[in-house]
């Protein structure tokens, strides 16, 4: 057999025909021509040409060296390479005579940038590109696998961009298949080449590459779909199919290698974007696969799901995993591809293939394949309708055996805790479907719900003594997931709810029992009580879990008198823990009731329920709440106290916050909250005496007052219920801030303890923020504005100017200007006679100046020093005395990023010069120290500057501009003193105000010539 690839006019490689399937590579060829089109990279040095072994060691140290210097030095040299004239031939050198894998991959490199160009090469050049690049790995299918990776992405690099292209009426680049069968036709290793060929093609034609129009990318990408990817998954299925015919020797690591591939490229035409719809994949349970309708026949086979499921069976795990990742995109075809019998036969399908598995579960043990099984589970929901699965023959078989494992899978935590999303999705969603199932067909799941739920439970009970003992990490830890799962759990516990609720009586008795005793026990904190902690922190969530379940679940009176039962005992444990506090405390378990209290408040608080619920019928009998109004007192009589007591504990406080956020929204329960005593005190004393949150003290993280913001957002919310116009009302409310304010207007006047005003400013400014966003109506933001202005907005102003380089001061300041500005709800509508519009925009103005302006001066005293530093550099280059080598080296990195990008501080020099001429300078003097030493690094780009601007006016002012800048370099040396940097801000001072004279006159400019940048 032949595998021969025609290059012309170039010629690069000839093979033979070999009968012992490899082939040979042929040195002796005639001199390459020149290419008809060069590389777009930079001269390479001549001794390139000279010595192939000082590059091939260049790459070296550029890709695996460890020497920093080295590497800078190999980049420079090497992107030389880039634009050079004779880059085509150079490459083919490296392939040819390199004896490194780094040389090919530079070359590989370098070819990739040339095909990818805007500007294409012309068509025969790219297919002499091609083709070399397939004799070439042909001829060497040993080549390391990353160098075979990078030269096959140029391959696809070429195919999917001339997709188009046409020569002798004939698409040029469409006749990949046809090569790659001539790979499949050579040895193993060959093989691998050729499927690798295909699945980077399917992936580059998957792959939107944003340089380019969408559009262009979505018509190669439909047309590759339409011609080709057909061909190329039943190619795939008939190499698997060839596998599985012959025994598989899995000690041979090229077969492995190829069997992977293949599967690899099974799931790039799978997941391809067949209607460009670039799903978000973080949305992995929600994914259909739109299969193209001429498939059909591919899917009705029953051979084609078969030979998968046959292939998880025979191959190891690292490829059985592949195989099962195949499966779940078979899992997730869209149903619109199939009539309704043959969507039952394939389904059936499926359930058969689960069945098989379940039954040999062995596999299962490996993470990998178990993660993909259990991803395939919730993909048979997605797809499919609880009706569509009961009439399976196998289900109750199925169903059984998936219990089983889900119940397997939830006892052993610690392994792969990431998979039980999808196992707890599956669930979620069979439940959620029973109100709409239609068939006579035994659904089952009133038997396995429970089991389930009481699974998920006990584990997680279990799981807290081996966490304690062992020090492992607590998943409690991990709230996203804890909240994920409980949130899936949720619609599951409601199903069959009394065995659930039972369950949930009985160890919370249990549990609270053992905790009291060791309360009262004198041994203190022990592991005994740190198990007992942890288990009653999952048994408040659980308990807040079921009770959110109502919303989701079909539910009766029994069931909300459930509910009142289990909240009962979770209102009990509060009351037991909030009278030890701070003695008695546990940040867990706190948690956990803040999760079970906002829970509770989605279901049963609101104006959605009906005062005669049966939830406070035992909660009256135990705790004396007969309705929703007793349960907000309950609420904020606990928002206070944790407030009061965790106010060094960020996570609680900022729960905390954060449900008396989500209580201070409805508008009805605001009415309530104000006539109660908690909600009352709040409002006179929010100080850090009685909330220590709102300190300053330096055991605070600056982090910790982002939680001010929601604070004073609520409780403004609850202010605004009764303020109508009550001034003297609103003055009360702010005497805290006005203390506050006034401290720091003091401390700011003696200058002492910078410290504590600049955290203190912090808290205010967060503090206020959150007012002035709660604030929606003209006359309380009006109260608000009166009350900042005229005195307390200057002091902000006054702190952006001192801590200008903290953004963890300035950045609250400008997020309140900001939110000052915001027109919410008209809110900025003043009367026509009030000046408030002017002087809120006036304040806000210069708020942003001022910090524009230090910020400015600050940038302009940072590059001064780099300029100054690479100024003295260069003067001094070549006569440094040898103790000064140390200190030289510690400027490399510096110098070698300017001598590589010297546009960097040409741009800096035109940003400056723009500023001068062109804007309103107020830190003219800052500018002018940088401004000079960047003129004498670069005085080439200066006077381009000078001739630029010279030249964009008319004749007359071209003279006058022309002195303008001799002026502004008389009598300034070639040194960075200060004497001739003094000299030279007053010449600048002179040439700005010259050159603004002299663009005004006749007011007649060329709106091009107010720009220097360009």
């Amino acid at each position: 057999m032949a595998l021969h690839f025609q290059v012309e006019p170039l010629k690069f490689l000839q093979h033979e025909n070999i009968k012992l399937n490899y082939l040979k590579f042929v040195h002796d060829l005639p001199p390459t021509p020149k290419p008809h089109l060069a590389f777009p990279f930079v001269y390479l040095p001549s001794t390139f040409l000279v010595s192939l072994a000082e590059l091939e060691a260049l790459c070296t140290h550029l890709y695996i060296g460890t020497d920093l210097t080295q590497r800078i030095e190999a980049e420079k040299a090497l992107l030389e390479l880039i634009d050079s004239p004779e880059c085509l031939s150079k490459c083919q050198l490296l392939l040819e005579q390199g004896t490194t894998s780094y040389a090919q991959l530079l070359a590989a490199t370098c070819l990739s940038k040339l095909v990818s160009r805007i500007s294409p090469l012309p068509v025969e050049q790219r297919i002499d590109i091609r083709n070399y690049i397939l004799n070439y790995v042909a001829s060497q299918p040993k080549l390391a696998p990353f160098v075979i990776q990078a030269l096959i992405q140029v391959i696809a690099k070429i195919t999917k961009l001339g997709w188009f292209e046409v020569q002798k009426d004939q698409f040029v680049f469409r006749e990949i298949i046809a090569d790659v069968k001539k790979f499949l036709q050579g040895t193993v290793e060959h093989c691998i080449i050729g499927v690798i060929i295909l699945s980077e093609l399917t992936q580059e034609m998957n792959l939107v590459d944003y340089s380019r129009p969408s559009a262009k990318h979505r018509k190669i990408a439909t047309s590759f779909r339409d011609t080709s990817l057909k061909d190329i998954l039943v190619l795939a299925c008939s190499l698997l199919k060839e596998v599985l015919a012959k025994p598989l020797n899995l000690q041979d690591q090229f077969q492995q290698n190829l069997v992977m591939q293949v599967l690899k490229l099974v799931l790039n035409c799978l997941n391809f974007d067949f209607i460009g719809s670039s799903a978000d994949e973080s949305a992995d349970d929600l994914c259909t696969v739109q299969i193209p309708t001429t498939w059909r026949t591919i899917f009705l086979e029953p051979e084609t799901l078969d030979l998968f499921f046959n292939l998880y069976h025979s191959l190891p795990p690292l490829l059985s995993q592949l195989a099962l990742a195949c499966l779940v995109q078979f899992a997730s075809t869209r149903r619109s591809l199939f009539s309704s019998p043959e969507r039952a036969k394939y389904l059936g399908n499926l359930i058969k293939g689960v069945k098989r598995i379940l039954e040999n579960p062995q596999g299962l043990s490996d993470p990998g394949n178990y993660h993909e099984f259990c991803r395939f589970l919730a993909r048979l929901k997605t797809n499919y309708q609880l009706g569509e699965l009961v009439m399976v023959k196998e289900y109750p078989e199925v169903i059984r055996l998936i219990a089983n494992f889900t119940i397997t899978s939830l006892q052993h935590w610690e392994f792969a805790p990431n998979s039980v999303h999808y196992l707890l999705t599956l669930w979620q969603r069979m439940v959620a479907s029973v109100p709409f199932v239609k068939s006579t067909e035994p659904h089952l799941l009133d038997t396995y719900a429970p089991e389930i739920t009481k699974a998920f439970i006990t584990s997680r009970l279990d799981s807290v003594a081996i966490v304690v003992r062992d020090h492992l990490d607590d998943p409690l830890d991990d709230t996203a997931t804890v909240f994920q799962q409980l949130e899936q759990l949720c619609t599951v516990s409601r199903c069959e709810y009394e065995k659930t609720c039972s369950l949930l009586v009985q160890l919370f008795d249990q549990n609270a029992q053992n905790y009291q005793k060791l309360l009262h026990s004198a041994s203190g904190i022990t592991v005994d009580m740190a198990i007992q902690e942890g288990r009653l922190a999952w048994l408040v969530y659980l308990v807040g879990t079921v009770v959110g379940g109502r919303l989701t679940y079909t539910s009766t009176d029994e069931h909300d008198a459930m509910d009142g039962e289990l909240s009962c005992r979770v209102f009990q444990l509060i009351s037991l823990m909030d009278t030890g506090l701070p003695r008695c405390s546990n940040e867990k378990i706190e948690l956990a009731v803040l999760w079970f209290l906002d829970q509770f408040r989605k279901t049963y608080v609101g104006d959605q329920l009906q005062r005669t619920s049966k939830v406070y019928a035992r909660m009256s009998e135990v705790l004396g709440i007969t309705d929703d109004n007793h349960v907000l007192e309950t609420f904020m009589t606990k928002i206070v106290t944790n407030l009061k007591y965790w106010g060094r504990c960020e996570p609680v406080i900022s729960r905390t916050l954060q449900f008396l956020n989500d209580l201070s929204v409805g508008y009805i329960l605001l009415k309530k909250l104000v006539k109660i005593d908690a909600v009352k005190f709040m409002l006179k004393n929010h100080t850090n005496e009685h909330f220590p949150f709102l300190g300053i003290s330096d055991s605070y993280s600056l982090s910790d007052f982002r939680c001010r913001t929601t604070f004073y957002t609520a409780l403004t919310r609850l202010l605004m219920v009764d303020l109508g116009e009550d001034e003297d009302e609103f003055e009360n409310f702010m005497l805290p801030l006005t203390v506050s304010f006034e401290t720091v207007l003091q401390i700011f006047n003696n200058n002492f303890k910078q410290e504590d005003v600049k955290r203190m400013l912090i808290g205010l400014a967060r503090d206020l923020r959150g007012i002035a966003f709660a604030l929606n109506t003209k006359t309380s933001y009006t109260m608000l504005f009166d009350w900042m202005y005229p005195t307390y907005l200057p002091v902000l102003q006054r702190a952006v100017e001192q801590w200008y380089a903290e953004p963890a001061c300035t950045t609250p300041i400008l997020k309140l200007i900001a939110e000052l500005m915001q027109n919410r709800s008209q809110r900025l509508n003043f009367d026509v006679s009030s000046p408030n519009g002017i002087l809120l925009f006036r304040e806000a103005s210069k708020m942003i100046c001022t910090y524009d302006t230090v910020v400015c001066s600050s940038c302009c005293a940072s590059l001064d020093y780099i300029v100054t530093y690479l100024f003295k550099h260069i003067a001094k280059e070549g006569k440094k005395p040898l103790r000064c080598r140390e200190a030289a080296q510690a400027g490399q990195r510096l110098l070698h990023f300017m001598q590589q990008n010297p546009d960097v501080l040409q741009q800096m020099m035109s940003v400056l010069m723009n500023t001068i001429v062109f804007e309103d300078c107020r830190n003219q003097w800052s500018v002018s120290r940088p401004l000079l030493g960047l003129i004498l690094l670069n005085e080439k780009h200066f006077s381009e500057l000078r001739a630029s601007l010279i030249n964009s006016q008319p004749l007359p002012k071209q003279e006058v501009l022309a002195q303008c800048f001799r002026n502004l370099m008389e009598g300034v040396e070639q040194n960075l003193s200060i004497k001739n940097r003094d000299r030279f801000t007053q010449n600048l001072s002179v040439f700005r105000r010259d050159v603004a004279e002299a663009l005004r006159c006749d007011g007649h400019t060329e709106p091009c010539s107010l720009d220097m940048m360009s």
